[in-house]
């Protein structure tokens, strides 16, 4: 039986190695500068916030903290139970199973949507962002953090290993659908070399991994992102 909703696309990093990943989310931006962004576009004070793709609730007690409630979606059984767990002392966060296209919500009920590093193929999202002019209040904003892979090595090994991705066809999906672009330099800071290797094996195919090892000294690596939002 599957344990995940129907219509979820798998997310093998994630999906197949959590705790691997977790380690990828402890490592990503230690600035803050994907959510100092974000906020310059829409604070969250006040807010209703769904985090779409939420995963193991990682970011889900810092968004409370700022957010008024949360509620975070995830497609796959056993993350779910794991965010409930991380979540379970949350008064304002509620976890819940459903997909991007499909979301557990109910019409204009969220100020703030935001999906990291859940669109990054553009076409054939059509209908999870159908389902964000549903879900999202008018005057409400939606978020969507992409990694950028026409910048630096890590851009470079994510095409190596998906050569049919199309970073100028992605970009003019999110333009004719009215989202804006945004830069972002972020870096990943890992405590140990060892966990910057394994998350490196998790993200890309085995050549290309062992290549991005070898092309990678220390325990730090240049991650160039897209924040791209859009007003409702």
């Amino acid at each position: 039986m599957p344990r995940f909703a129907k219509g979820a696309i798998p997310s093998p990093n994630i999906w197949n190695t959590p705790q691997i990943y977790e380690l990828e989310n402890r490592a990503v931006d230690p600035e803050g500068i994907a959510d100092a962004a974000m906020a310059a576009v829409r604070p969250l004070t006040g807010a209703t916030v769904v985090d779409i793709g939420c995963g193991t609730g990682y970011h889900l007690p810092s968004l409370s903290a700022r957010a008024a409630r949360v509620v975070g979606v995830e497609p796959h059984d056993d993350l779910v139970e794991l965010a409930r767990r991380r979540c379970r002392a949350l008064p304002n966060v509620d976890v819940r199973r459903g997909t991007a296209q499909d979301l557990p919500l109910p019409d204009a009920s969220a100020d703030v949507a935001v999906a990291r590093w859940a669109y990054f193929f553009g076409p054939g999202c059509e209908p999870g962002l159908k389902e964000l002019s549903r879900v999202v209040r008018r005057g409400g904003t939606a978020f969507v953090i992409d990694l950028d892979a026409t910048r630096g090595a890590f851009g470079r090994w994510f095409s190596a290993s998906l050569p049919s991705y199309s970073a100028a066809s992605v970009e003019e999906f999110w333009r004719r659908n009215g989202w804006h672009t945004q830069p972002l330099d972020l870096r990943m800071a890992f405590e140990r070399r060892a966990d910057l290797e394994a998350v490196l094996r998790i993200e890309f195919t085995p050549e290309v991994a062992a290549r991005a090892i070898a092309e990678t000294s220390g325990a730090e690596l240049e991650y160039p992102n897209l924040l791209r939002w859009k007003r409702f």
